[in-house]
């Protein structure tokens, strides 16, 4: 269990969800940081780029151009291996369809498979469970 505080990262190349997920990460009260993205490879950047980028978890939109999230999860598992499996991908997304969900749930990193929008309650009970970890 962690006390320290907890750090988000957001991917989505929707700059309004964006904008919503960074707003309501911070107004939650349970990350200190949040930090975002519009494109899978700025964040896959940062990651292998960053000094100490303790990232506890993120939320991960499927359909974007050029580097989707599954193609930014396979690129991060093979580059960062170790550093990268420290923290809790949440799928955060607009597809229902039944091949993508199944797709998420083979990485292991993948913790849960979520609809948008971003709720306060989704947040929170995402915080908790890398809270109980």
């Amino acid at each position: 269990m962690t006390d320290r505080p907890l750090s988000a990262m957001c991917i989505d190349d929707e700059p309004m969800d964006l904008r919503l997920n960074d707003r309501l990460l911070r107004k939650c009260g349970a990350f200190e940081t949040v930090t975002c993205f519009s494109s899978a490879e700025a964040a896959l950047d940062y990651l292998r780029h960053a000094p100490d980028p303790q990232t506890d978890v993120i939320f991960l939109d499927i359909n974007m151009p050029r580097m989707n999230g599954f193609e930014f999860l396979a690129a991060a598992q093979a580059e960062l291996g170790p550093n990268f499996a420290g923290c809790v991908v949440i799928m955060l997304t607009t597809s229902l369809h039944p091949r993508d969900r199944a797709k998420a749930e083979t990485f292991d990193i993948v913790a849960e498979y979520m609809g948008k929008p971003l709720t306060i309650e989704a947040a929170l009970r995402v915080a908790a469970r890398v809270r109980d970890t």
